[in-house]
């Protein structure tokens, strides 16, 4: 059985990390499908990402599946009918090659560079990793380098999804880029699984459902995966845009 999440976003990352977040997987083991481009406008009219992500039932977790069901069902009602032919698409790691994967991350790195010498008028270095989930980590590190990072990380951010869409767009394909800044986002998902340990343990304790602060998508998901495989407690997101939040609810 599979389950299914669409979610809307400004961006076509935020809108699959949220999709992500709710149904509790990796991007290495879902299917992605991008139902709708981005598109702003001067005048207004703007138009949202619509992504729908599929995972096998076993892989989701169970605490999202349920409420991810019905809030699927209403945005793809939405936007399932505005998905055009062709688009850029997202494949599993395993099924590129060494040189094809290698081929993306110079191009994100090429991309990468040219966006920090408008915000950054010295020297910087970007080094290359393998996240835990299979994307491509570029970390970018230098004198004074706090101006990419921005408040809440809102530049690393905005590079993030500037980056990954040049890179899908001159590569034909969408492969998970991550961008940081001297370890800046993997110390913040440490401090958010931190925290959902703690709440968790607090909930359990307590016998009380615990709402967290309310997070970005990436965030949510960091708090759902951390607890996934813990007893006693389950996880969802409710709320709505800039208030979605993870409530954490005790269980037998």
């Amino acid at each position: 059985m599979t389950k299914e999440y669409t979610a809307t976003a400004e961006t076509v990352e935020e809108a699959t990390q949220e999709a992500l977040a709710e149904l509790g997987a990796d991007a290495e083991s879902a299917e992605i499908e991008i139902l709708q481009e981005p598109e702003k406008h001067l005048f207004g009219g703007n138009k949202e990402a619509i992504v729908r992500v599929a995972v096998k039932a076993e892989t989701a977790s169970a605490e999202d599946s349920a409420s991810a069901g019905t809030e699927g069902a209403e945005a793809e009602e939405d936007g399932g009918e505005s998905a055009e032919a062709e688009k850029p698409y997202f494949v599993d790691p395993v099924e590129l090659t060494d040189e094809q994967v290698d081929a993306i991350a110079d191009c994100g790195i090429e991309t990468l560079k040219k966006l920090v010498s408008f915000l950054y008028d010295k020297e910087v270095t970007i080094e290359e990793f393998e996240g835990d989930d299979g994307e491509i980590i570029l970390d970018i590190s230098g004198d004074d380098i706090g101006v990419l990072i921005g408040r809440h990380g809102r530049t690393i951010d905005a590079l993030q999804v500037v980056v990954s869409a040049v890179t899908t767009k001159k590569m034909g394909t969408h492969y998970p880029l991550s961008i940081d800044v001297e370890g800046y986002k993997y110390r913040r998902k440490q401090k958010v699984a931190e925290i959902a340990q703690r709440s968790a343990e607090r909930a359990k304790r307590t016998g009380r459902p615990v709402a967290l602060k309310a997070m970005t998508a990436q965030e949510r998901r960091i708090v759902h995966m951390a607890l996934r495989e813990m007893r006693g407690v389950s996880t969802s997101s409710e709320g709505q845009g800039a208030y979605r939040h993870v409530v954490i609810t005790p269980s037998n």
